[in-house]
């Protein structure tokens, strides 16, 4: 769906991309040795390409005739991007160079419940980059629902009271909260399917 009211084409790959993210220059991505599984195509304000990076992480690029001006966001989401272990470096090593990206975290024993697995460990790499925070979660692939499915999280200032603006606008929280490594955490599933991980700082 898109909030401009517009069609142009459709291929395979169109709707597995991640949150879109606005380039200055769409060759970037191909020098940094991501696929490009979706060439560029114009939209009416630009054009659009949607690459794959190591461990089949789907991302859409545009970018416009006229750059965009926003206002800058109160906080900013996180992408969480699930990979094999033994694709996590190529990701990173990838994605980084493309984003200009800073490693701020590398856990090689993060704690499993983060991932829906209490006991066990797992990696997870947090990076701040121009395109906003990355998660990258290295995993086995064995996850209970709904791990694996959200794709976003969302830092706010108090978790209870955002969750229940959420309950009353008719979302589901289908993982109560939990607190871990200073992160105060819930997973939440919007009408329509959407599942986003909503966090605060785990003493609000």
């Amino acid at each position: 769906m898109s909030p401009l009211g517009h069609s142009a084409c459709r291929s395979q790959a169109v709707g597995v991309g991640r949150q879109p993210v606005v380039v200055l220059d769409p060759q970037l991505s191909h020098k940094n040795h991501a696929d490009i599984v979706v060439a560029p195509f114009p939209d009416p304000i630009g054009r659009d390409a949607i690459i794959a990076w190591p461990g089949g992480v789907y991302m859409q690029l545009y970018w416009h005739r006229t750059p965009p001006s926003f206002a800058g966001l109160q906080t900013v989401p996180e992408n969480r991007v699930y990979v094999s272990p033994d694709r996590a470096d190529d990701f990173i090593r990838d994605f980084g160079a493309f984003a200009q990206a800073t490693v701020i975290s590398d856990d090689h024993k993060a704690p499993g419940i983060e991932i829906g697995r209490p006991g066990d460990v797992y990696r997870r790499v947090r990076m701040d980059s121009q395109f906003g925070k990355v998660t990258v979660l290295a995993t086995d692939g064995h996850l209970p629902y709904p791990y694996g499915r959200e794709t976003a999280g969302y830092d706010v200032g108090n978790l209870s009271e955002t969750l229940m603006k959420g309950k009353a606008a008719g979302a589901n929280v289908v993982i109560a909260p939990y607190s871990v490594a200073g992160r105060r955490a819930a997973m939440v599933q919007f009408p329509g399917g959407f599942i986003a991980e909503i966090h605060s700082d785990a003493d609000k």
